[in-house]
């Protein structure tokens, strides 16, 4: 075999580097690709197109009264409601990053271990994933429910009564209660994906640290959690996104109530929009929520490349062999 030529572990060639794809394949590539390229600009290139267009035009959602200009946007800048529910996201945000990323981390090393019994937990553990977001919400309203739910009656149980309260009728508690029941939600996919980053840490190294004399914590701080840096930072993006845009258990839980103490920016959209028939305006607050998830999303990319090259020469142990 050339000496240009690269192997996988399987023995399967590799295209060489140096030489150049043919016009065939690359035409070949573009056919099979052309079909989601063509999906993906309609549904979304063009739909966020659109949506920046109709943020200048006094529009409800079935005609427009003609262009408004820069109007939305200075209505958006002077909203202090938009401001406010900026603010939830951001806490959101902050909750996920520090709860969630922790949590799912702790149970991808349990899973990954191998105590007894293991595998019940897996399944267990992944459930809160595999309910629907609707079945999820009521599930918890019920749970937080004042007069019948469970919350209740295991504070009156453990005489605790006076604790007793409307938890998501009450503006200092809406938001932190939903918050708890987002994390519940998403700590078990990112304990999956943290648990797939775990499988890509090379066994010899954990055994050279450990015939080396390390111990079980100085092996992950020093071996295993350098080479999980990059799953890390990947699961922090999506969180930081998914946090950004959600909308789906507030808008069940409270609907961004009482008193907008649980608004989220996407709740608010949608009633402007919605609920309220003025399209042009939710239009201006969707792009707004598009260009600042965007801008924080490249920027935080941009601050962390430096993670995403740590452990990357480690998965190419054993990838070439002699021809």
């Amino acid at each position: 075999m050339s000496d240009n030529t690269e192997t996988t572990g399987l023995c399967i060639p590799v295209q060489d580097k140096g030489k150049p794809i043919s016009a065939r394949r690359v035409l070949t590539i573009l056919v099979f690709i052309a079909p989601t390229l063509l999906f993906y600009g309609f549904y979304n290139v063009f739909a966020i197109a659109k949506t920046i267009y109709f943020s200048f035009l006094d529009w409800n959602g079935i005609m427009s009264t003609g262009w408004a200009g820069w109007d939305n946007w200075i209505r958006l800048v002077h909203d202090p409601n938009v401001w406010h529910a900026l603010k939830n996201n951001l806490v959101l945000m902050v909750t996920s990053i520090c709860i969630q990323l922790p949590g799912a981390l702790i149970l991808a090393l349990l899973i990954n271990s191998r105590l007894k019994g293991v595998r019940i937990f897996k399944a267990l553990w992944f459930l809160p994933v595999l309910l629907s977001t609707s079945a999820t919400g009521i599930l918890w309203n019920l749970i937080y429910d004042p007069n019948f739910g469970l919350l209740q009656a295991v504070l009156r149980g453990i005489g605790k009564g006076g604790m007793v309260k409307g938890w998501l009728g009450e503006p200092a508690y809406a938001l932190p209660c939903v918050l708890i029941v987002i994390c519940w939600t998403f700590i078990p996919f990112y304990m999956i994906l943290l648990k797939a980053g775990l499988t890509n840490v090379p066994g010899e190294l954990m055994e050279s640290a450990m015939l080396d004399g390390a111990n079980s914590w100085q092996c992950f701080w020093n071996v295993t959690f350098p080479l999980l840096l990059p799953t890390i930072r990947t699961a922090a993006l999506l969180n930081i996104v998914g946090s950004l845009k959600y909308f789906d258990l507030i808008w069940i839980m409270t609907g961004g109530g009482p008193g907008g103490a649980s608004e989220l920016v996407a709740t608010y959209l949608y009633k402007q929009g919605i609920q309220g028939w003025n399209m042009g305006y939710a239009s201006a607050i969707a792009s707004f929520l598009f260009l600042f998830c965007g801008t924080f999303a490249i920027v935080y990319y941009g601050a962390t490349a430096a993670f995403g090259d740590i452990g990357s020469g480690s998965g190419r142990t054993g990838r070439r062999k002699a021809g």
